[in-house]
């Protein structure tokens, strides 16, 4: 057995162990082991407000992200009412402007109906003139003749205009 080396191996390793524990190297190790737990939970904490924080952000944005989508809405509704609004009044010019358009149109045809029945009667009426005149002078002769021809066509004249 003390001629073993495997014996002698394990006293060594039981020498070297319970030198390491006379020099505090588990102590330093533990405190160390503890050091690092320290920082690892502070930065599990860390990240459990940067996740809190990235939450709210994204929570604010889609917020914010409705309401966007809210007034966008809201705009094309009105852009929409208003564009009702004036396709209503330009109708309605335009049917005001086809009326007016209309009445002056027939006025100036009432007006031309009025002109062509008077040009009409005027020519009538000197036809009329004209042809009186030729009777009575083919059938009258004398001064009374061209005296009664005159005022003839004189009444003539005044009864038609």
């Amino acid at each position: 057995m003390l001629g073993d080396a495997e014996f002698w191996v394990a006293v060594a390793f039981v020498l070297f162990v319970i030198g390491l524990g006379y020099l505090g190297v588990f102590k330093m190790v533990g405190k160390s082991l503890d050091d690092r737990a320290a920082r690892i939970k502070e930065e599990l904490e860390e990240a459990r407000k940067l996740k809190d924080e990235a939450a709210q952000l994204l929570a604010e944005y889609q917020r914010k992200q409705h309401q966007a989508e809210s007034e966008a809405q809201a705009i094309v509704t009105g852009a929409k009412e208003e564009a009702a609004r004036m396709a209503e009044e330009a109708k309605a010019r335009i049917e005001e402007f086809v009326a007016r358009r209309t009445k002056m149109a027939e006025a100036k045809i009432a007006q031309a109906e009025a002109q062509a029945a008077a040009d009409v009667r005027a020519a009538a009426a000197e036809a009329a003139v004209a042809a009186a005149e030729r009777i009575l002078v083919q059938e009258t002769k004398g001064p009374l003749a061209a005296d009664l021809i005159a005022k003839g066509i004189e009444d003539v004249r005044k009864k038609l205009n």
